[in-house]
C-alpha cells in the first residue's frame, strides 16, 4: 500500500485514503435539481475511488453570495434536500465535507445588476470599507456588524452544521480564505475593528473560536470541522497585511480552538482570478451566451466589461500557474501543528502528490479544476497512472462559475484531448 492509498482520521471522520476533491463552485445553485447537479459531479469521482470531496461553497443566509450558481443553505429544508448527494458519496465509500460561508462585501449584490435592483439587504462588512474596496461597493449600501450580529452569525454557522449532519455530511469546512466575510475578519486589511473581534490576531481570530463552539454545541462534538486559514496575504503596497508568520499562529490558534484540520493557502486580500492562476480566459468572454450573461450581469456598461476582461488579464499576468504554489505554506503548518493538514493548489501529477507525501509535507492532497476534465481522475492516480492531467489551467472555467453556470470544463482542447485518450483505451 501507498502513503497515497493509506487510510486517515480525521476528527471522526476515518477517510479510506489520501486524495481529496478539493472545493470548487459547482454551480448547482438552490433549485429543485441542485442535489441532482451535485450528485452528477460527485458520483464518478466516488466510484473512481477518491477519498474525500470538499463540497464547495454554501452560502448560511439568504444574503452573502458571491454568485447566482452558490447554494444556499440557510435552512433545514434546503440542507436535508442535499441529502441525495451524501447518499450517492457514500455508496461508493467516500466522504464529504460541506464548505459554508458568507461573501461579505463581495456578495453579488454589489457587482451583479439584477441582484443590486432587486436587493432588500446591504453587503455586510467587518468595519468601514477601505478606499481600496469602494470600487466593488460604489452605490451599494454596507452595513458593519455589530458585536451581537457576528454572535449570530457564527450561530447560523453551528444551525447549518448540524442540518448538513442531518442530511449526511461527515464534516464541514468554513470558508474564511478567498476574500470571503470570515476572510475579512482574520486579515487586518479589512478588519479595523476596535472592540474583541479586532486588532490583535488572536482578537481577530476570535469569531473563527465562536464559529467552532457553536458548531460543537448545535451538531455534537462528534462533528468533524476542518477551516482553511490564509498564511499569507499578497496587498497593495504599504496596506496592512496578514504575514507568514501571523499565519502560522492562525494556523495554532485553530487547532487550539478543536478543529480537526487545516487547509493553509497563499492568495491576494482580493477575490479575483490570482486564486486559481493560469492562464487569462478573456476570449471566452466573446462566446455568445457568455457575453450576453456579462452584460445583463453589468448592466450593460462597456466600462464594467473592459475591467473585467483588465482583471483577468492582469492575474494572469501576475499570478501564472505554478506547480503546487502552496508547498511554502501547507509544508510549514505541517511542522507546526498536530492536526491533518491539507495541501492544495496546483497539484496536477501523480509525482507531486508522492512527493507531498512522502516528504510528509501534509497528510492530504486536494486537486481540483481537473475532476472537471477527468471525473474519473483517481481511479488513474490510485493506480499508478502517471500520464498528465488533462486540465490545462486555461481558466475558461472561471467566467461561467462567475455568472452562476454548471461548472465543467469549458476548454475545447481538453475534450479534443479527452476523446483521444479514450479512443487510445
Amino acid at each position: 500500500m501507498t502513503v497515497l492509498q493509506a487510510p486517515i482520521r480525521i476528527g471522526n471522520t476515518l477517510v479510506r485514503n489520501r486524495l481529496y476533491r478539493a472545493p470548487v463552485l459547482e454551480g448547482a445553485g438552490s433549485g429543485p435539481d441542485a442535489a441532482a447537479i451535485y450528485v452528477e459531479a460527485f458520483e464518478q469521482n466516488a466510484k473512481s475511488g477518491v477519498g474525500l470531496i470538499v463540497q464547495g461553497n454554501s452560502c448560511i443566509s439568504e444574503e452573502g453570495r458571491s454568485s447566482p450558481g452558490m447554494t444556499l443553505v440557510n435552512t433545514r429544508q434546503r440542507t436535508l434536500d442535499l441529502k441525495p448527494v451524501t447518499d450517492a458519496v457514500h455508496r461508493f465509500g467516500a466522504k464529504i465535507f460541506l464548505q459554508i460561508g458568507h461573501a461579505g462585501i463581495y456578495a453579488m449584490e454589489g457587482w451583479h445588476a439584477n441582484y443590486a435592483k432587486t436587493r432588500r439587504w446591504p453587503l455586510t462588512a467587518v468595519s468601514k470599507p477601505r478606499i481600496h474596496v469602494r470600487a466593488a461597493v460604489l452605490g451599494t449600501r454596507v452595513h458593519v456588524l455589530t458585536r451581537p450580529e457576528i454572535f449570530e452569525i457564527a450561530n447560523r454557522f453551528g444551525r447549518t452544521a448540524a442540518w448538513a449532519r442531518e442530511a449526511g455530511y461527515d464534516g464541514v469546512q468554513i470558508a474564511s480564505s478567498n476574500a470571503k466575510l470570515i476572510h475579512q475578519f482574520l486579515s487586518p486589511y479589512y478588519n479595523r475593528r476596535d472592540d474583541d473581534f479586532g486588532g490583535s490576531i488572536r482578537n481577530r481570530a476570535h469569531v473563527l473560536e465562536l464559529i467552532a463552539e457553536a458548531i460543537r454545541r448545535e451538531a455534537g462534538d462528534g462533528f468533524t470541522l476542518s477551516v482553511k486559514i490564509p498564511l499569507e496575504e499578497d496587498a497593495p503596497r504599504f496596506a496592512p497585511r496578514t504575514t507568514f508568520g501571523q499565519g502560522i499562529e492562525l494556523c495554532r490558534l485553530v487547532e487550539g480552538f478543536g478543529y480537526h484540520a487545516v487547509t493553509p493557502v497563499g492568495l491576494s486580500i482580493f477575490p479575483h482570478a490570482s486564486l486559481c492562476r493560469g492562464a487569462d480566459p478573456s476570449d471566452i468572454l466573446d462566446v455568445d451566451s457568455i457575453r450576453r450573461r456579462f452584460e445583463e450581469a453589468l448592466d450593460g456598461s462597456r466600462a464594467k466589461m473592459a475591467v473585467l476582461r483588465w482583471g483577468y488579464r492582469s492575474a494572469a499576468r501576475n499570478y501564472p500557474f505554478e506547480p503546487v504554489w502552496n508547498r511554502k505554506y501547507f509544508s510549514a503548518v505541517k511542522r507546526a501543528v498536530s492536526i491533518p493538514v491539507f495541501a492544495v493548489g496546483g497539484i496536477r501529477t501523480l509525482d507531486e502528490i508522492e512527493e507531498i507525501l512522502g516528504r510528509d509535507e501534509a497528510d492530504m492532497v486536494g486537486v481540483g479544476r481537473p475532476f472537471y476534465a477527468e471525473p474519473d481522475l483517481p481511479r488513474r492516480l490510485l493506480a499508478g497512472d502517471r500520464d498528465d492531467t488533462l486540465c490545462e489551467s486555461s481558466n475558461r472555467c472561471l467566467p461561467p462559475q462567475q455568472l452562476g453556470l454548471r461548472a465543467r470544463c469549458y476548454n475545447p482542447r481538453v475534450a479534443r484531448k479527452r476523446e483521444a485518450r479514450a479512443e487510445s483505451h
